[in-house]
């Protein structure tokens, strides 16, 4: 049997702890990033153990997953519960619940708690730990066991900030106030980390001014997509008028409430209807579709797979991302490589990402309905228009993003965090060199 090599040759293969306290692909981006990156490191021949919080996330077969159970507090059936005392049987759990009762969610910080007993116990057997947006209190103490790179998709403060903004009695700004304390944990623990792995500059002068991360400490390390799965499917006919979004999160962040002003708008003058991948939640945007009665005219989809994804895109005319803010946005490039034409807006990244107006998107103002609905408009009068920016959209990706080149540019900073004097340290105390 060969001699293992060390971590620190720069041609070794890395055992990696990836750690992500949720990470189900309904979730969000995290989801996805999570899903495809492990994939990707695997290919790339490293090892990768997947530590993950509920609601968990979906894996490729070869990569094993280590199931850290919560008390499931935020589940989709019963969301904001109080445990019963019988189920408290962890610090874990008592961490949870007392961060809970205090009205501040307590996933990030209880997971981290988690987390440090389990890597406790397997120190000797990882290089590194790659931290999937947590950040929750424990992992300065898993930084100060294991090396630590941490992905920071997009500062939360922003979501605080359009949240209590939009928030319409003084009442429900307390609540989100406190809901919101673990923003200031995570920019505490933020600064903290040797290595911050951003997706996008503009959110890396986003978490330099709102959570007060060096910048020498962040590196850009955009995400990607699968170009032969998100391709342009031919055979199949767009919809006249069908338009399609993703709601991830029925959150203001994501600026759906404007996309269905928009589309009763557009209803007095034409027929449009909507999908929208996500699921809607009573009392968020659900109240709006009936306020304005678009109930038989929105299909909600989800729980399907990649491949169905694709197939909607194929059917719509256009493709919405409608957000008052992103941090990258992996809804625009996946549109973008299906080349259906993107109506987006200029919130956070969205510019970095999508390009020019006119050229590879439709842009409009964020926030504006007058904006959104006018850039709905153009592309849904112009067929030529449609398939000239579809096609550069998809162009624009297939150039730039793939998870490949995600993974190898992600290699690059474990391998720099790892040189670090204090992580070689680590490594010879570990017994990895």
């Amino acid at each position: 049997m060969s001699a293992r090599r060390s971590p620190l040759d720069p041609d070794a293969p890395l055992r990696i702890a990836y750690l992500t306290y949720r990470g189900k692909p309904h979730v969000g981006g995290q989801g996805v990033y999570t899903r495809h990156l492990t994939r990707a490191l695997l290919d790339l021949g490293h090892e990768v153990e997947v530590y993950g919080g509920q609601p968990y996330p979906v894996l490729d077969d070869r990569i094993p997953l280590h199931k850290l159970p919560s008390l499931d507090i935020w589940n989709d059936h019963y969301p904001g519960r109080l445990p019963g005392y019988w189920e408290v049987r962890s610090k874990g759990d008592l961490v949870e619940v007392l961060t809970h009762l205090r009205g501040t969610f307590a996933e990030p910080r209880a997971f981290s708690t988690r987390v440090l007993g389990e890597l406790k116990r397997r120190t000797r057997d990882f290089d590194l730990v790659h931290d999937n947006q947590c950040l929750g209190h424990s992992m300065v103490k898993v930084e100060q066991l294991i090396p630590t790179v941490v992905t920071l998709h997009h500062p939360i403060t922003r979501d605080r900030e359009l949240e209590m903004t939009h928030a319409k009695s003084k009442r429900k700004r307390r609540q989100l106030g406190r809901w919101y304390r673990f923003v200031e944990m995570q920019g505490k623990v933020a600064r903290q980390m040797p290595r911050i792995v951003v997706v996008s500059e503009n959110s890396i002068k986003d978490i330099h001014a709102d959570m007060g991360v060096s910048l020498d400490r962040m590196r850009l390390v955009p995400v990607g997509v699968d170009p032969d799965l998100f391709q342009p499917i031919e055979g199949v006919t767009r919809e006249p008028g069908r338009l399609i979004t993703t709601a991830s999160a029925d959150v203001a962040l994501k600026g759906l409430a404007y996309l269905l002003e928009a589309m009763a708008k557009l209803r007095t003058e034409r027929d449009v209807r909507l999908t929208i991948i996500g699921k809607p939640r009573e009392g968020h945007s659900a109240d709006l579709i009936d306020q304005l009665g678009l109930r038989p005219y929105i299909d909600f989809v989800s729980g399907v797979s990649d491949e169905r994804i694709v197939e909607l895109y194929a059917e719509s005319e256009l493709a919405v991302v409608p957000s008052l803010y992103e941090g990258f946005s992996l809804p625009a490039i996946e549109a973008m490589c299906t080349g259906t034409c993107l109506v987006a807006t200029d919130g956070g990244a969205l510019p970095e990402v999508t390009g020019a107006d006119g050229d590879t998107v439709l842009q409009c103002r964020a926030g504006d309905v007058e904006s959104l609905t006018e850039a709905l408009r153009r592309g849904l009068d112009d067929a030529e228009l449609r398939v000239r920016v579809g096609a550069a959209g998809r162009q624009r990706v297939v150039e730039r993003w793939s998870w490949r080149h995600c993974a190898q540019l992600t290699v690059d900073q474990y391998r720099e965090v790892l040189a670090m004097p204090h992580n070689v340290e680590k490594l010879r105390r570990n017994g990895r060199i």
